[in-house]
């Protein structure tokens, strides 16, 4: 008996494949990955997969990652069943990707899939309600398994038709991890570095940069990119600029700018790297080399040499700026600061 397993490489999941592979069915992992996962902030171009892999190399089931970017992110403009308290599509999100376990499921020939869902710990998608329209729009209905709380939902299909035992099955709920954390004990499992899973869309400020780039249709992935870094200023309908926070944020913002971006630095003092995108007009260049002059390290009053270029021009454009004072930079900072 072939069955597909959800793996974010978290405890809950991890809990469930070990527990799934003692019943004797050949499991077939899978990782979908999204530029929002929290779970491997080391690993940001795996998302989940690099503890997915190690999961699934340590219980010994093959391990499939699945970019999920390019289907997710029409469903985080346009959500069909909303959002969560920031802007997580949680539910939408769940049918993407059983949606797409059930395509895999058909291409490889498995009967089922497994979760590793806990009845009622994330409160937009694990109550009994929405797991069930989940199901029912994803055209699995009686077909997800959830070993942690199967002894407390209705007996799935692979139940009732004996290919796995319910009476392995656990009453597991509710939000605390404690239960958890005393199986993997029981279990020998002592590395879950993702106890409790992660997604950036449920961070307020993340969410904020999140809504600005929706409501100016700059959904894509280089923009997403950049929302991870630096201080984020609107600076006008169709412009934006993204000011570092530090030497590895610096790094990372002239990494992620590609051509028609502006790039601002200062020349005679330490300070901030800046990416500007949109359309820029002189007034909003010198307004942008303002603000990098503002978190660069000079005296009050002090004059800084600010460097703009727009790529793939080499040119630079040398402009002295003078101090931006606190009420100007709270007026413009309309979506703040991450840290």
């Amino acid at each position: 008996m072939k069955a597909i397993i959800l793996l974010s490489g978290g405890l809950d999941s991890t809990l469930a494949a070990e527990l799934m592979s003692r019943e004797g069915l050949e499991l077939l992992a899978v990782n979908f990955k999204t530029p929002f996962c929290l779970c491997d902030r080391h690993s940001s171009n795996l998302g989940c997969g690099s503890n997915a892999r190690r999961v699934a190399e340590t219980i010994g089931i093959d391990l499939k990652i699945i970019n999920a970017t390019q289907d997710f992110l029409p469903v985080l403009e346009k959500p069909e069943h909303g959002y969560g308290a920031n802007m997580n599509p949680c539910i939408d999100c769940r049918i993407l990707f059983f949606r797409k376990s059930k395509e895999l499921m058909q291409e490889w020939g498995a009967s089922f899939i497994i979760t590793g869902e806990v009845l009622g710990q994330r409160p937009m998608s694990q109550f009994r309600r929405q797991m069930d329209l989940i199901e029912k729009e994803s055209g699995l209905e009686g077909l997800v398994v959830r070993p942690l709380s199967a002894k407390l939902l209705s007996p799935t299909i692979p139940e009732k038709n004996g290919w796995i035992s319910r009476e392995r099955m656990l009453d597991i709920a509710g939000r605390s991890r404690k239960p958890q954390m005393a199986l993997a004990k029981d279990l020998g499992i002592n590395d879950y570095p993702c106890a409790a899973g992660g997604c950036l869309l449920t961070d307020p400020e993340f969410a904020n940069r999140i809504r600005d780039l929706i409501k100016h249709h700059e959904l894509d992935m280089q923009n997403i990119d950049l929302l991870k870094f630096g201080r984020y200023f609107r600076l006008s309908a169709g412009a934006k600029l993204i000011v570092g926070r530090n030497e590895n944020e610096n790094k990372m913002l002239f990494m992620l700018a590609k051509d028609g971006d502006y790039l601002f630095a200062p020349t005679s003092i330490n300070g901030p790297n800046a990416v500007g995108k949109g359309s820029f007009s002189p007034d909003l260049l010198h307004l942008a080399c303002r603000i990098v002059a503002r978190y660069s390290d000079r005296m009050d009053g002090e004059h800084a040499d600010i460097s703009c270029r727009r790529l793939p021009e080499s040119e630079v454009e040398m402009i002295r700026e003078s101090f931006l004072d606190d009420d100007e930079l709270a007026r413009l900072r309309t979506l703040g600061d991450r840290g």
